[in-house]
């Protein structure tokens, strides 16, 4: 009674105080997206969180791009040639601009991807480049990669977006791309202002702009679709409050299976955590299934690592975990770790669970805490607003964290995740964890194509699910709401909002 109470007074206080703010004009025909969290930097050659890559979809092309199956088709480039297995020649389209007008060309390729393998400018994008040897333009319409051995990622991870030549730090506050949409103005934490960009090469979007408005209270963030502050939400959406959307007729909720990846993060260097047997403990204690329906909604499937059954690289024939407390209780005590009192309130030991401020995941750290504390685990949870806990994510400062990788479309990732090459500020194994196994075969996978390409990494994922750096979660059903004015929209897979594009808006809509 008493959270049904404060519930109540939340959503009763909450629009009075909308209501007394001052009311923000928004252009006829713009778009207003409302967000959790907004971007850390806005420079593709930079840029490591989900929302920077998200936006930058809408700011930026790559040489080629993703289609909707996945597969790489051509972007700035209007074709390409692989003479020899390390040798790509690219054409680029005519008559592109960036959007301060100048002429895109080769040259604006072959500065990008030599500014990311410049040590000193920490790029993140470094170790997947490093395959280049070199970058040659014969004219300005056509630029050359030679590798220094065969990569099968390599095409793919040409999506990287391209900024003009000569382009510096400005970039990550002031970026200037060829993309549908131009930046006009971030204001740090409040919302960020796209403009549409009338030459774009591939045709000027049917929407004027694009706001996203970053409210990091989902509450507001409901109350602001319902009222008209906003157009659109896309993940993170509380599964609870689906029924209600569906309920408002002037509301349209839409679905589909995804690739994002929910998992449990350890610090493998720390005393505990980078302990194998406390890991094991943990991913036989929790209960996954019973969040999935009674907390999520039956929005996400289990996940047995990274890669979902959605793509072709999945391999599930690896160690599983299903809940099994008296299995994880018998793990701790024959490592060492032994209830102090046995079915008593003492604790063998407890770890520090780092998140987000982000309602849901809260309610699922509170989950895991009393999971964990039924075999004697103790979770000493700290949330944090969204900037500094990703900060102390790539710092390393944590011991058990939780995120969700967005947007997984290539195995190569794990090359980024787990490789000793990818520890921050060149990667993203941000656990630190070490396996000569892994590093052999990410590197031997990067240069293997076809059905030996997808055994190798058949082999990672049998290793991984093994030594348990994560201890995966599920894989995401994405969701997205949105008023019925709102057409032509598509909800991608992998969360990209390069829909935005197509997207038109019938007026009558705003603040």
């Amino acid at each position: 009674m008493r959270s049904y109470i404060l519930i109540t007074l939340t959503f009763i206080i909450t629009p009075l105080m909308l209501a007394c703010e001052r009311s923000a004009i928004v252009p006829s025909n713009t778009l207003v997206m409302g967000v959790e969290s907004g971007p850390r930097l806005l420079d593709p050659r930079l840029y490591t969180d989900a929302m920077s890559y998200k936006i930058g979809d809408l700011i930026f092309n790559g040489l080629v791009k993703r289609s909707k199956d996945f597969s790489i088709v051509p972007d700035l480039a209007s074709k390409w040639e692989t003479p020899t297995n390390t040798r790509y020649v690219f054409s680029l389209r005519n008559g592109i601009k960036f959007h301060n007008g100048a002429p895109f060309t080769s040259y604006d390729i072959k500065y990008a991807f030599e500014y990311v393998l410049v040590p000193e400018n920490k790029s993140p994008w470094k170790g997947v480049f490093e395959v280049i040897a070199s970058i040659s333009t014969p004219d300005p319409m056509t630029v050359v990669f030679d590798l220094k051995r065969p990569s099968a990622p390599f095409l793919g991870n040409l999506t990287m977006g391209i900024t003009p030549n000569g382009s510096g730090v400005e970039m990550a506050n002031k970026p200037i791309g060829t993309g549908p949409f131009k930046f006009v103005d971030y204001k740090t934490e409040e919302r960020l202002t796209l403009k549409a960009f009338q030459n774009y090469f591939d045709g000027a979007p049917k929407l004027d702009g694009v706001i996203l408005k970053i409210i990091p209270d989902e509450t507001v963030r409901v109350l602001e679709l319902e009222k008209g502050g906003l157009h659109l939400l896309i993940n993170p959406i509380t599964p609870d409050i689906l029924p209600r959307f569906r309920k408002n007729k002037s509301l349209k909720v839409v679905t589909a299976l995804g690739t994002n990846y929910s998992y449990l993060g350890f610090n493998l260097r720390d005393s505990l955590a980078g302990q194998l047997a406390v890991r094991r403990a943990i991913a036989y204690a929790l209960d996954r299934e019973s969040v999935i329906h009674y907390i999520l909604r039956g929005l996400a499937k289990s996940a047995t690592g990274p890669l979902s059954k959605a793509s072709s690289y999945f391999y599930g024939h690896v160690a599983t975990y299903e809940h099994n407390p008296a299995l994880a209780m018998k793990i701790l005590d024959e490592a060492g770790y032994r209830d102090p009192d046995g079915n008593g309130p003492k604790l063998r030991f407890t770890l520090q669970y780092s998140t987000s401020q982000n309602e849901l995941r809260k309610r699922i750290a509170e989950i895991f805490q009393w999971q964990l504390s039924k075999i004697g685990i103790g979770l000493d949870i700290r949330s944090y607003e969204w900037g500094t806990f990703y900060s102390n994510i790539k710092k390393g400062n944590f011991q058990m964290f939780s995120l969700t990788w967005v947007g997984i479309v290539d195995p190569d990732i794990l090359h980024y995740m787990f490789h000793t090459s990818s520890f921050p500020p060149y990667g993203a194994n941000r656990g630190r964890y070490e396996n000569s196994v892994v590093d052999d075969l990410s590197d031997l996978g990067r240069i293997t194509f076809g059905n030996e390409r997808k055994a190798v990494y058949s082999q990672i994922q049998s290793v991984l699910a093994h030594d348990l750096p994560y201890v995966s979660l599920w894989h995401s059903v994405n969701v997205a709401v949105m008023n019925n004015q709102v057409s032509g929209f598509v909800l991608a897979a992998d969360e990209n909002l390069k829909f935005l594009a197509n997207v038109t808006l019938m007026p009558g809509v705003g603040y």
